[in-house]
């Protein structure tokens, strides 16, 4: 009769380890999906940048142009 309380009580163990086991999984999977979608918006963060320098040079230079046709 001893040896089925211990293996009662193994099961339990074992169910409550599976179900830790797939908890943890959930929340990494979970994290590893927010940091992608992070990863994503910085990348399209990283893409835009040079077009905004871009356009920021062009209006400078339109800007010059200006101040340099007033001045005259």
């Amino acid at each position: 009769m001893a040896y089925i309380t211990e293996i009662v009580i193994a099961l339990i163990a074992l169910l409550g380890s599976a179900i830790g086991s797939y908890s943890g999984f959930r929340l990494t999977a979970y994290r590893v999906e927010q940091l992608e979608v992070k990863v994503d918006k910085h990348n399209n963060f990283a893409t835009r940048i040079p077009l905004l320098e871009e356009k920021c040079r062009h209006i400078l230079e339109r800007i010059e142009k200006i101040e340099q046709t007033k001045d005259e």
